[in-house]
């Protein structure tokens, strides 16, 4: 299930996006410091062209999806999710977290935000990630080049429209 965050959300989902899975499979891979955290959490919160939503399984906190740079007019928008990959892969939650909370945020960003496409990035390197983001019929854009943090990355743009979001392959 996903739900809206709220303030009681905010220290676990530093604790989430701070875990090392996590940085590792992110653009900006420095730990986040609580007043950063804070400070973005201030800006977000009210955002219009922003959601932060907590993906919760039987009750229990699982992860966050973040929706970015959404703009009615066209209907689309950005995303990007993380899990408590410490807690799911220690209690063997890890695959069925990770299939169901992409699944859900994918729902939700068409059904519930009524978006037409729905895009991310992903690291070029991050091959479990790119076959899920195919098993959900993402396509891949052409990879781009960039420096960040003093290293050099190559992150490929992923969008899919509504209209392919449960095309069979």
């Amino acid at each position: 299930m996903l739900r809206l965050a709220d303030e009681g959300d905010v220290d676990d989902i530093l604790v989430w996006r701070n875990q090392p899975a996590n940085r590792d499979a992110s653009i900006q891979q420095h730990l986040i410091s609580p007043d950063e955290h804070r400070a973005w959490w201030a800006r977000t919160r009210h955002d219009p062209t922003r959601r932060v939503l907590v993906f919760e399984h039987e009750g229990r906190p699982l992860g966050v999806v973040s929706y970015f740079d959404l703009d009615p007019v066209s209907r689309s928008g950005a995303w990007g999710f993380y899990l408590d990959s410490e807690s799911t892969t220690a209690d063997g939650t890890a695959l069925m977290a990770w299939i169901r909370v992409m699944q859900e945020a994918i729902d939700y960003a068409f059904d519930r935000l009524g978006l037409d496409v729905l895009s991310g990035e992903v690291l070029e390197h991050n091959q479990a990630v790119r076959m899920m983001n195919r098993r959900f019929h993402f396509a891949e854009g052409e990879p781009d080049e960039r420096s960040v943090d003093g290293r050099t990355i190559r992150v490929i743009p992923i969008s899919v429209r509504r209209e392919d979001r449960r095309a069979r392959r």
